[in-house]
């Protein structure tokens, strides 16, 4: 079979059809996955955001002054006073213990 100049022009219409339908679904295919890729990107900054007021609160729960608080509060504990103080002496070494 001898193709004509009409056949001709339906296969290059054809394979040019064929070709711009993958072009076309790879750069949709592309449109959703930077959409996606953003939704991701801002999804990220807010989570290291929430990260960072977790960890300025987890701080600031832990700081001497809450957690002093809390004690005396919660346990009853208090903070000494200068004569609540007791100093152990530690006694020198001796030569022996040093070998």
């Amino acid at each position: 079979m001898i193709l004509r100049g009409r056949h001709w022009v339906m296969v290059w219409l054809l394979l040019f059809l064929v070709v711009t339908g993958v072009v076309v679904t790879r750069q949709t295919a592309a449109i959703q996955t930077a959409r996606r890729l953003a939704s991701l990107r801002e999804e990220r900054v807010a989570l290291e955001a929430r990260r960072a007021e977790l960890e300025r609160r987890i701080r600031a729960s832990s700081s001497r002054q809450v957690l002093g608080r809390r004690a005396e509060e919660q346990l009853g504990l208090h903070n000494p006073a200068d004569s609540e103080f007791i100093l152990f002496p530690v006694p020198p070494r001796s030569p022996a213990d040093l070998r």
